[in-house]
């Protein structure tokens, strides 16, 4: 494994610059890392990456999965490897709820052949996917090709959002905003940019995207918080090769 089909590039939308990585799952394998073999939640794409170092592996790619909750644990489903480590949240709550609440909400999936997608929550049982990753968040920036119709365009709420697509199912393209940014443009981006039919928010304000070649983009550090749960490409085999 080399990472070498990982595509990062800066995106210009709008007033806002994005970073977008896409990753080629024929070639890069995307996983979900929350606990180490301790337990202990990694925490920072920082400790991931020395984690991997210490196995003689590179990181090539992190990013924060989605939200969590007051417990520092994932808010919604989370699998890892095949293994479901926080079962599906079809908790609808009713205002003060924040991102997570905003309908509909959705997973990020790559399945056990490799393939990834986004789906509605409401969809993700009858589906039956066998999730070889997954990550629950919300809202849908983008569903079936529509822009989320609780977005308001004019909208003066600007903040970092980091969000993900999969616009074939051997691809899956992560964003960042470089700069605060509404709901109503970072889903047009997806839309209409990036071409996805599905696109879902990942978190706000503590979101960065991290690459071996560019580094942290995104929020300043100063407003990244520890993550319950990110999104990587590894360059290497545990055993170094």
């Amino acid at each position: 494994m080399n990472a070498a089909a990982l595509e990062s590039r800066l995106v210009h939308d709008g007033d806002v610059d994005f970073r977008v990585v896409t990753i080629d799952l024929r070639a890069d394998s995307l996983d979900l890392y929350w606990l180490d073999a301790n337990g202990v939640a990694y925490g920072s794409i920082e400790r991931l990456r020395q984690g991997g170092e210490a196995a003689g592996r590179t990181l090539a790619f992190a990013t924060n999965a989605g939200i969590y909750d007051r417990s520092d644990r994932p808010l919604g489903l989370t699998i890892a490897g095949g293994r479901t480590l926080r079962p599906l949240n079809t908790t609808k709550a009713r205002g003060g709820s924040g991102n997570f609440g905003m309908q509909p909400n959705g997973v990020f999936y790559v399945d056990a052949q490799g393939h990834a997608g986004v789906v509605r929550t409401d969809a993700w049982r009858a589906l039956a996917i066998d999730a070889r990753v997954a990550t629950q968040s919300g809202p849908m920036l983008v569903v079936d090709g529509a822009i989320n119709p609780t977005f308001v365009e004019g909208s003066d709420s600007r903040k970092w959002r980091s969000g993900v697509c999969a616009p074939e199912p051997d691809k899956a393209v992560f964003a960042v905003s470089i700069a605060p940014v509404t709901f109503h443009a970072f889903a047009r981006l997806f839309r209409d940019t990036l071409g996805c039919r599905d696109a879902l928010f990942l978190d706000g304000t503590l979101s960065q995207i991290y690459t071996a070649s560019d580094g942290y983009s995104g929020a300043p550090d100063v407003m990244v918080k520890p993550y319950a749960g990110m999104l990587a490409v590894f360059a290497g085999t545990p055993d170094g090769r």
